[in-house]
């Protein structure tokens, strides 16, 4: 076992393509984080492999925020407070309808326990990888604009060595373990501000001129168990 690293940062994202939220600690499980883009809202009209409503086809989505209200195992309540301060259930025809009308789209809400996730239930970066393409970029290092479930600060300081982790395996934690499974091939998401939604192309430029548009790896759950902030992050033989 090789210690590379400590966990610097959790973030679920519970609505796919809105704000996140940073978590302490959780459990992870063979899903991945606990309600981690369990809603999602889709494109009636679609017929693409990937159908999702984004940021993508609304930046503004970046700025409507998740709230999650727990009071036990299976009573989960969550709220979605609009860019203007409007409170809606996720679940409410006012929330899918006021979506509808800014982006002229005809959505539906998918709930599914599982996540809709665009290749696997984790998604990780290391901190100096976001600090080096900040600096290729001459923009703010701000790991949330690369929308990670795991963001590690390494021992040894190389940006982009988790790419070298491909087909390895990580514990995290005393217990959890993911498999590495691939690159992570960006998209124009990158180039949205994480708060404002206001796009900045040099990030994704530098993205794909310099580095062949990748930036962290995706990974699958092998065995669930506790993962939180400072926890080491460990290779497998």
């Amino acid at each position: 076992m090789q210690s590379v690293g400590t966990i610097s940062q959790l973030r679920r994202y519970p609505v796919k393509s809105m704000r996140g939220e940073s978590l302490p600690a959780t459990t992870l499980t063979l899903q991945g984080l606990p309600l981690d883009r369990s809603y999602a809202f889709v494109q009636k009209d679609s017929r693409s492999s990937f159908p999702w409503f984004t940021a993508r086809e609304m930046p503004e989505l970046l700025r409507y925020i998740p709230t999650v209200v727990e009071s036990g195992p299976q009573d989960v309540e969550v709220s979605v407070t609009t860019p203007d301060g409007m409170i809606f259930p996720i679940q409410s025809d006012e929330l899918r309808q006021s979506l509808e009308a800014r982006s002229g789209k005809n959505l539906f809400l998918l709930h599914d326990y599982r996540g809709s996730f665009d290749v696997a239930p984790i998604s990780l970066i290391s901190c100096q990888t976001v600090s080096q393409i900040a600096k290729e970029s001459d923009t703010e290092a701000d790991s949330v604009r690369f929308r990670p479930n795991l963001l590690v600060d390494l021992h040894n300081g190389e940006a982009f060595e988790e790419l070298n982790w491909i087909g390895r395996i990580l514990r995290l934690g005393d217990a959890a373990r993911i498999a590495i499974l691939k690159v992570d091939q960006r998209c124009m998401m990158i180039s949205l501000d994480p708060v404002s939604a206001k796009p900045n192309h040099a990030v994704q430029r530098c993205v794909v001129e310099q580095h062949n548009n990748s930036a962290g790896v995706y990974a699958a759950v092998l065995t669930p168990g506790e993962v939180r902030i400072g926890g080491t992050v460990s290779l497998e033989s």
